[in-house]
């Protein structure tokens, strides 16, 4: 294997010189590209499909409440389920720091140690200790996702960042997709137990493990193992990519940073106080916070408000991997739409934001006073692809005005803050120390949630929107940009202001 630390000589290399082996290694590496990186891509998208099919997953609750399993609907809810927080807030910040350290390949083999974890305690466990463990590693599973989305970027040179980000996303969505309908069928028509259902899953991930056993191992990760000439090379890419944006820094000599402390993470630690006077980062940013923390709240007790309103002890007929079947392929269809979206950003994104949140507060309303499973089914398909909507346009709208590693950076902190809020909320109503309350009052809460939400979005928006015309009439409107597919925020002052290293937010 080839040494990815630099040699001392490296380490004395102007930013000129190594320009030069830049500029000297590119045409060479084109051209070596399709087949250096082509085989690898494939691979890791079929990883990401594999690792997606567990056809019990949707059926989890059920198998819970089911004979077979025994446990009631109040441990479940209030005992149960909220260990999976927990543990996902708990794992998510050594996991974030150790799949760039260990440079991605051991935490998806953590990920795929743990799903296997999860279907061994599922099928062997009786407790409500080991059913609390197996949601324990559930958060695990959950908190090394980050690896995969990653990972894939390693391989390729920026320019083709996107591409493969359109692969990754479409495994991972056909994944979920064919899992979810694989056990449907098994479910539904060829009428397998939950059990078996289980072992099914258990032989899948199983494989998956194998898969992982088997992924290349990166040379080179975006803040603990970058050498002088990756960052420099990664540094022109990214100035080729964008049009307008400034050409590779001239700063003082590049050197490979020895000590941690000085890595790339930790200087631009520091940069996140600028990043968030940036108006659009900080909108976007809040929107992925506080409305992911619901979002992912109405995904773990869904199932149990579906047995409370459609008992599985009562009814044969359980559609949960159809749902979850027909709400991925909503969710697909409208973060596909999103991308035809041409509005101005700068003007409209608190509203858009607003109507988005109080169509999903109305359907939490819903699911929560309904007593017709059907009504619930549609519902919850609706709610996540409204919340599939926005996903792609605050990806852009963060993604657009940062460099890769601070865009990681930024989701890593806002999926943080987010898993915080989601671990609050979850201990004062879900968990039995706290109010412990049962699943349709749960509901009842998300709804007064959103509904915030929608308030604040919405008196966002109406100050916006008054200003802007109110400045129009004054005549100190500046031109706006003609609107394009997700153009990006009119830029900001601060957006132009230096970061403590000498380099704008967009460098």
């Amino acid at each position: 294997m080839v040494d990815t630390m630099a040699d001392e000589d490296d380490i004395t290399k102007t930013n000129e010189e190594l320009k030069e082996d830049v500029e000297q290694a590119t045409p060479e590496t084109q051209t070596k590209q399709p087949h250096t990186w082509g085989w690898s891509i494939i691979f890791l998208c079929f990883y990401g499909f594999m690792v997606q099919l567990k056809p019990g997953e949707p059926f989890i609750t059920p198998f819970l409440l089911s004979m077979e399993k025994n446990f009631t609907r109040q441990q479940v809810t209030n005992e149960i389920n909220p260990v999976l927080s927990y543990s996902h807030m708990v794992v998510l910040v050594p996991v974030f720091l150790l799949t760039d350290f260990l440079r991605y390949k051991p935490v998806l083999v953590l990920q795929s140690i743990s799903n296997v974890s999860i279907w061994l305690l599922l099928l062997l466990g009786s407790s409500l200790l080991e059913m609390q463990f197996m949601e324990f590693f559930y958060g695990i599973s959950m908190a090394a996702r980050v690896a995969y989305s990653s990972y894939i970027f390693s391989l390729v040179t920026p320019e083709m960042y996107q591409r493969v980000a359109s692969y990754s996303r479409s495994s991972v969505l056909m994944g979920v997709f064919t899992s979810s309908v694989l056990g449907q069928l098994l479910v539904s028509l060829g009428d397998v137990t939950y059990t078996n259902l289980s072992i099914v899953s258990l032989g899948l991930v199983s494989f998956g493990f194998v898969l992982s056993l088997c992924l290349p191992w990166p040379k080179h990760s975006m803040f603990f193992n970058r050498n002088a000439q990756n960052a420099l090379a990664n540094e022109a890419e990214l100035s080729k990519m964008k049009a307008d944006g400034p050409p590779p820094s001239s700063s003082p000599p590049l050197k490979v940073l020895t000590s941690w402390r000085k890595s790339v993470f930790f200087q631009m630690l520091k940069e996140l106080r600028t990043v968030v006077k940036v108006p659009s980062l900080r909108l976007w940013s809040l929107w992925w916070v506080f409305n992911s923390t619901g979002y992912y709240l109405v995904l773990f007790y869904v199932h149990i408000l579906w047995d409370k309103v459609f008992p599985v002890t009562e009814n044969n007929s359980v559609y949960n991997g159809a749902v979850e079947a027909a709400s991925t392929l909503l969710g697909a269809i409208t973060s596909f739409a999103a991308g035809f979206v041409m509005i101005r950003w700068n003007l409209w994104s608190e509203l858009v934001i607003g109507i988005d949140t109080a169509l999903q507060a109305g359907l939490l309303l819903l699911m929560g006073t309904t007593n017709n499973i059907w009504v619930c089914y549609v519902a919850y398909s609706f709610f996540r692809g409204f919340y599939q909507f926005l996903v792609p346009i605050a990806t852009f709208q963060i993604a657009s005005s940062l460099t890769k590693e601070m865009c990681a950076l930024v989701f890593g902190v806002n999926t943080f803050l987010g898993t915080i809020l989601k671990t609050i909320v979850t201990i004062i109503v879900a968990d039995k120390r706290g109010l412990g309350l049962p699943v349709h009052s749960q509901f009842l809460v998300y709804f007064f949630y959103f509904a915030l939400l929608t308030v604040l979005y919405l008196g966002a928006a109406a100050w916006v929107i008054t200003r802007h015309y109110r400045s129009q009439r004054e005549g100190d409107a500046v031109n706006e940009a003609t609107p394009t597919e997700l153009s990006p925020v009119e830029t900001d002052p601060c957006e132009t202001d230096c970061l403590a290293n000498g380099a704008s937010v967009k460098d």
